[in-house]
């Protein structure tokens, strides 16, 4: 019971804004943030040298075709070229961070609520002539539950990096309206819903 005790107390520590704990388990999560997104361009590398787009066609979502369904966990993982995962890179860090220093479980499965809720999604309501990849809809999931975790937790900090970030990226923030664009607006929206979700569902007691 003690250690559960001290665990906690560990993990209030460090959801403190300005303590010593805050600022250490921030670092750690930039520094796994910036391990994880070379893994995504190691992958985009590896699906030009088969031929850009083997990978994204093979692991991307499909609407409503049963072999497009795997793309449910493979396609946050696939990009449409370089532009576009420079694209995704920076945001998928810097919220990433912040979603992660909130603690590694809630993060985890944080991170398989939102692609669940916008990989089904764009499945079942998605342009069946596409094929979506892209970790976009897990960022737009981390922005908003970050905004959701700022009001549910009532921490300042948590809504203040998630309107920050937004303001950076405030033209980004129509892509959940429909569009004529080749993007996915169905899957943003649907991650900024998850997002919402997982804060509620996952938030610290």
């Amino acid at each position: 019971m003690s250690y559960e005790w001290a665990a906690a107390a560990r993990s209030d520590e460090a959801a403190r804004f300005g303590t010593e704990a805050f600022y250490a388990s921030l670092g750690r999560a930039f520094v796994t943030m910036c391990a994880v997104v070379p893994a995504l361009f190691l992958v985009e590398a590896i699906d030009i040298a088969l031929g850009p787009g083997t990978l994204d066609l093979a692991g991307g979502i499909i609407p409503r075709s049963v072999e497009g369904i795997d793309g449910i966990l493979f396609s946050p993982f696939l990009h449409d070229g370089w532009e576009h995962l420079y694209g995704n890179a920076v945001p998928l860090i810097l919220l990433g961070t912040f979603v992660l220093a909130g603690g590694a479980r809630r993060f985890i499965w944080s991170t398989a609520l939102i692609m669940a809720v916008a990989g089904v999604g764009v499945w079942f309501i998605g342009d069946p002539n596409t094929v979506v990849v892209g970790a976009s809809g897990v960022i737009f999931g981390y922005l908003g539950l970050l905004l959701t975790r700022g009001l549910v937790e009532r921490s300042w900090w948590h809504f203040a990096v998630a309107g920050f970030i937004g303001l950076l990226y405030w033209y980004q923030l129509f892509n959940v309206l429909p569009t004529d664009q080749r993007i996915s607006w169905q899957g943003h929206l649907l991650g900024l819903l998850g997002g919402v979700v997982a804060a509620v569902i996952f938030r610290r007691r």
